[in-house]
């Protein structure tokens, strides 16, 4: 395996894995704060859609494809079509919860519609 600088060249420095770690916690806390500004505004249903900007699907697509095959990624971005059914089921789940039960029970509720729904996807998906 060559060689680069006295590491091998797949493998990673330190400072590399902290700087990473860094950027995408300045772009999860950018994220974060886009969506609390837009709910203040009077298009506040665009936050809504922030949280399906494809930022941790561009790192992951990129980490799986950097460091595995074609095959992987593509496995990996079928899944990922995949993984917008738990997230319907949430949505919905919400939507039908919110005028029965406070805010933070209705969120929790749908938030354990997406655990088992996520749960099935991920069984289903391994027994092909």
């Amino acid at each position: 395996m060559p060689r680069t600088r006295g590491r091998v060249a797949n493998d990673r420095h330190p400072a590399d894995d902290r700087m990473n770690l860094i950027a995408k916690s300045l772009v999860g806390a950018l994220m974060v704060l886009l969506i609390g500004l837009l709910a203040r505004t009077r298009n506040f249903y665009i936050a809504g859609l922030l949280p399906l900007f494809p930022t941790f699907a561009l790192m992951a697509h990129y980490i799986v494809g950097s460091t595995r095959g074609t095959a992987e990624l593509k496995a990996t971005i079928v899944f990922g079509m995949w993984a917008v059914v738990p997230y319907l089921a949430y949505l919905l789940a919400l939507y039908w919860l919110v005028d029965r039960l406070r805010l933070v029970p209705a969120l929790a509720g749908a938030l354990l519609v997406w655990c088992v729904v996520a749960a099935a996807a991920v069984l289903l998906w391994n027994r092909r």
